[in-house]
């Protein structure tokens, strides 16, 4: 995670918050697109391109809906010799499953052989349960429509063989890097150190002595002191909350609801101007609360009422398909862009 942002295919780079704010690395890899997508996403640099999307890194949290906005700002921006960068703020799971999600919308990769890729290139991707479902899912019942929808949309057939032969590259390093243990693929058992330390670890805790059975047992219970239950694992289970197996010390949740939920009835899009340099970029997704707090921030003014996002059957008949606004790029030129051979 610390180690910048990662190249996947070419144009298409993963990384984490830190690396979305670090002016070296972004002209070291020429960035010209930033895909955010986390809690609380936001326009942080005036003169990059920006899709903005709220989201948690919650099992239950609904990125499926986004994974047509995300295709089309990425291969837009890639038809246009664009780089982008997908992150997140870890760099492991919510970005990760979008660079997968586009991975096999633009070849025909399976959502495992698309993971590979972008392990191969990162090697702490990881995504939770819950998204790995969801790329599941995505495959069987939404894959066969999101590749016909990008093929009429954008006809050039630019990136296609370039992008499978590195696919087939990047799939031959994932197996040597495999063979030579300095990536795994998440299942390292219990107690054996992980190679890149996306696995859990044993404990390192020494072992409980065994108490005394018989009337001995009893006395020396009654002699010495009583062992107070543990403050620790008292409020995981009365909070709900139990470490999970994955790195960075994140939590699953496993008890009932407590704490509040994100609703994904609908997607929410609204557009953040610029006034210094007049571009804009839009904000998908998320609470009320959360586009509150982006909007508070020094480089975002106050968010306008929310559009309707493209493909809402609620969307008047007669307005054009706009997943975001590109400073000084009209989306009729990125759209003709797509449909030059």
């Amino acid at each position: 995670m610390g180690n910048g942002m990662n190249k996947v295919l070419p144009g298409l780079y993963v990384g984490n918050y830190r690396d979305s704010k670090d002016p070296v690395q972004l002209d070291k890899y020429k960035i010209t697109h930033i895909l955010s997508i986390h809690d609380a996403a936001r326009r942080i640099h005036s003169d990059k391109h920006y899709l903005c999307i709220m989201a948690s890194d919650s099992p239950d949290q609904n990125l499926t809906q986004y994974f047509s906005l995300c295709n089309d700002f990425i291969h837009a921006a890639r038809l246009r010799d664009g780089n982008v960068l997908i992150h997140c703020l870890a760099g492991m799971s919510r970005s990760v499953t979008v660079a997968v999600a586009y991975i096999m919308s633009v070849t025909p990769l399976t959502w495992r052989e698309a993971l590979k890729v972008v392990r191969a290139g990162r090697a702490v991707a990881n995504p939770n349960l819950g998204f790995q479902r969801q790329l599941q899912d995505f495959e069987t019942y939404k894959l066969v429509e999101e590749r016909r929808r990008l093929k009429e949309r954008y006809p050039s057939l630019a990136l296609a063989d370039s992008d499978l032969a590195e696919c087939r590259v990047m799939l031959d390093s994932y197996q040597v890097m495999l063979r030579q243990k300095t990536i795994c693929e998440g299942k390292c058992a219990m107690g054996r150190q992980c190679p890149t330390g996306v696995c859990r670890t044993g404990s390192k805790r020494q072992p409980r002595p065994r108490r005394p059975s018989g009337a001995a047992g009893a006395e020396a219970g009654s002699a010495g002191l009583k062992r107070s239950p543990s403050t620790l694992s008292t409020t995981s289970t009365a909070s709900g909350y139990r470490p999970r197996s994955s790195p960075a010390g994140l939590y699953s949740y496993t008890g009932p609801t407590s704490r509040p939920t994100r609703s994904t009835s609908g997607l929410s899009v609204t557009r953040v101007t610029d006034p210094v340099s007049g571009g804009s970029a839009m904000a998908v997704g998320g609470t009320e609360y959360s586009r509150r707090r982006a909007a508070s921030a020094p480089a975002t003014p106050a968010l306008s009422p929310a559009s309707s996002p493209p493909g809402s059957p609620h969307r008047a008949p007669h307005r054009k398909p706009c997943a975001w606004i590109i400073p000084s790029v009209k989306w009729d030129d990125i759209e003709d862009s797509g449909n030059t051979a």
